[in-house]
């Protein structure tokens, strides 16, 4: 049975005189530190940069180096890119590490690969948003999902910390789904590996067709998605379900819907997203990532020039401009 928590599930008195670090101050460990500190919630920032260093004293959040960071708290936030992290954890934060001290991950792919291996005496959490970094910001954001683990338990008392902590972090208001590290894993990876992919190809696919045929570019782009429809469509999805969200299309929208759906049931569609939860389960993306990671990201740089070659997207920045959007991009 799957156990969801909910804030009246956590107190958030088993955090008194406790301090939490959070080790990264990027695009998820800022949302998450200024959670915490609106929270109250006594608070340190592990920073590994200048910038960073700046940026959460700004915020009126103590800023130390990682060491001090960790030696200093009783419970350390891995708020890192899984790429990085390996490394930067065996330097910084493992030698310091002390009995009972809690480490908590917002991502489980550095344990599930064992890129990442705690001492037996510590405890280890997992408190990951199901959600881009921008809907937890600072001021947005009350309702997004998270998963919840304990991946060692050392103390006894790992699960009401770990969900005060959640509960502080608002990752409780909506829900958290209680999920072993390694499933947490494989959903992540599944989502950007399978389902991005198709939707990005459908996406493309449909607009050079209809570009072909000589409709209008700016009225392409708009039907498809600049307008904001298809991002209705899948918000009334997130919030009550896929099927309302099909019904609650005009009657001739339905009909066109589920009359034509049984074409794109395609085998070949299933078979594609076994394949790439076969390869994400027995842990050939992860050295595939390792490699790619090692080699300076050479394959990733290309698959983006590839793409950034594309007439389509020139269209598309045609588009945006068009309609007064923010063509601004590292492309």
């Amino acid at each position: 049975m799957t156990v969801i928590y909910r804030e009246e599930h956590a107190d958030v008195g088993q955090l008194a005189g406790k301090t939490v670090s959070v080790i990264g101050y990027g695009s998820l460990g800022r949302p998450m530190a200024l959670r915490l500190h609106d929270s109250g919630v006594q608070l340190l920032v592990g920073a590994r940069s200048n910038e960073s260093r700046a940026a959460a004293t700004d915020d009126g959040i103590p800023a130390v180096t990682v060491e001090e960071a960790v030696k200093r708290s009783d419970i350390i936030m891995m708020m890192l890119p899984n790429e990085i992290m390996p490394p930067f954890y065996l330097e910084y934060v493992s030698p310091h590490l002390r009995k009972n001290q809690m480490l908590v991950f917002g991502s489980a792919y550095t344990l599930t690969y064992n890129y990442i291996e705690p001492p037996p005496f510590v405890d280890v959490g997992l408190i990951a948003p199901r959600s881009m970094a921008s809907a937890i910001a600072e001021g947005a954001g009350d309702d997004y999902m998270s998963f919840v683990s304990v991946g060692q338990d050392s103390s006894g008392s790992a699960w009401p910390l770990l969900l005060a902590l959640a509960k502080s972090a608002g990752a409780l208001r909506v829900g958290a789904v209680e999920i072993s590290f390694e499933r947490e894993t494989e959903l992540d990876l599944f989502m950007h590996q399978a389902v991005l992919p198709a939707l990005h190809h459908v996406l493309t696919t449909a607009a050079e067709l209809l570009l072909a045929r000589g409709y209008p570019t700016e009225a392409v782009f708009a039907e498809l998605y600049l307008s904001g429809e298809l991002g209705d469509y899948l918000k009334q999805a997130a919030q009550r379900g896929l099927l309302t969200a099909f019904q609650n299309l005009p009657l001739n929208g339905q009909y066109g819907a589920y009359s034509r759906l049984e074409r794109f049931d395609d085998l070949k569609l299933e078979r594609l997203m076994e394949i790439s939860l076969k390869e994400i389960h027995n842990g050939d993306f992860a050295r595939e990532w390792s490699k790619e990671y090692a080699d300076g990201y050479r394959r990733l740089k290309n698959f983006f020039k590839n793409q950034s070659k594309l007439e389509l997207w020139e269209l598309e920045k045609q588009s945006l401009e068009f309609f007064g959007r923010d063509t601004d991009s590292d492309r």
